[in-house]
């Protein structure tokens, strides 16, 4: 069956949405008899009220006035498959399609109707065609990217997924679909890994990395430390290893597997980064500012590198260096209240007494904002 996104009431709620966006009268009806618009005006009033067998037989009543209308037709179709009723939908989207291939939009809500049915390569064709058109329903990607996933054509699908979110990125359900699609993608990959070797260094490796993204930092240690004597020289595990420890507060073994992983790649930023912290924590300001400025040459744009020279150039008495790299700090993330903090007592070093009172009380309302909101978020948190 279709994914659940794409069932029968699937399709009824994303017609019924569709439906309501429809103008009240059709601008190219403009001439029709007074009748005709009357019964517009009627069938309105029945859709609102969810009568859909009565607005269906005022759309009848319509086609008999205007039998060829592509409008009547195209409305009349919608309506169909909001009372899920998409075979005969189909037969009127193909009288609209037969003589206008690219009448707006008609082209997607006959995918649409195929979906209901399950036939995703019918649907398929139908949203290409769609997309073909100069202006495409802006839905079309999404369902063509639901309907290509159900025909098991995964990257299309990803392909698909990821235009409609580039054309919306506020889309949850693409970026749902999205989620889910490599999820399962990756489930049935590790599957397979498993079924060849439970033991493999992937395997470690890969667990590794899965529990450490889940805050399993003791798990992923096993795991890494399995993967590593699996392959002993295998770039990057002595980095995993070190995160997983500094998130464990092991400092002195976090060094110890950073300074490995330096060796194996000594312009690393995070690394560099990494040990930079930790010489500053040490009070070590000449062996950081080695590391640091290797983690800041390579993001420019990093407030904390900025942060950390700042740091080590005001206890190294270097107090125009340190005014520049806490400059940077506060211009790549002004909400920092510890930059301004710390600007301050740099100003005052240098005996600019204005300049320290702004940067102190700017520490200071941005300190009390944060505060501001953590009691917010306590006060709104279930107990």
């Amino acid at each position: 069956m279709i994914h659940a996104l794409c069932s029968q009431s699937g399709i009824l709620r994303i017609a019924l949405i569709l439906w309501a966006l429809l103008p009240a009268v059709p601008c190219h009806l403009g001439a029709a008899p007074v009748d005709l618009k009357a019964l517009f005006e009627q069938v309105r009033i029945y859709e609102k009220a969810g009568d859909y067998a009565s607005a269906e037989r005022v759309y009848r009543q319509g086609l008999r006035i205007a039998p060829n209308d592509p409008e009547v037709l195209k409305r009349l179709g919608i309506l169909e498959q909001t009372e899920l009723k998409f075979k005969d939908s189909i037969q009127h989207f193909q009288q609209i399609l037969s003589s206008s291939p690219q009448y707006p939009e008609v082209n997607f809500y006959l995918g649409v109707s195929y979906l209901g049915l399950n036939q995703f390569q019918e649907a398929v064709e139908s949203f290409q065609r769609e997309l073909a058109t100069p202006h495409p329903h802006p839905r079309c990607r999404y369902y063509d990217a639901v309907a290509l996933q159900s025909l098991g054509r995964i990257d299309d699908a990803a392909a698909q997924f990821h235009q409609s979110l580039a054309q919306n990125p506020n889309d949850l359900d693409a970026l749902y679909q999205l989620a889910r699609l490599y999820m399962n993608a990756s489930i049935q990959t590790t599957q397979q890994l498993m079924n060849r070797n439970p033991d493999s260094f992937q395997i470690h490796a890969l667990m590794g990395e899965v529990y450490a993204n889940n805050g399993r930092y003791e798990d992923s240690l096993k795991e890494y430390r399995a993967a590593l004597s699996k392959r002993p020289d295998a770039p990057g595990i002595h980095y995993a290893l070190g995160s997983a420890l500094r998130n464990l507060k092991q400092i002195d073994a976090a060094e110890n597997e950073f300074q490995k992983a330096r060796r194996e790649d000594p312009n690393d930023p995070d690394v560099n980064l990494y040990l930079g912290e930790f010489a500053v924590g040490r009070r070590h300001y000449a062996e950081a500012l080695n590391y640091l400025r290797i983690a800041s040459e390579a993001r420019p744009g990093l407030a904390r590198p900025h942060f950390l020279l700042g740091e080590c150039y005001l206890a190294l008495k270097d107090l125009t260096q340190a005014r520049i790299e806490i400059l940077a700090a506060v211009t790549a993330d002004p909400a920092d209240p510890q930059a301004h903090f710390l600007l301050a007592q740099v100003y005052r070093e240098q005996g600019d007494r204005e300049s320290g009172a702004r940067e102190m009380k700017e520490f200071q309302e941005l300190s009390l904002r944060e505060k501001t909101k953590i009691y917010e978020r306590a006060a709104t948190t279930p107990q």
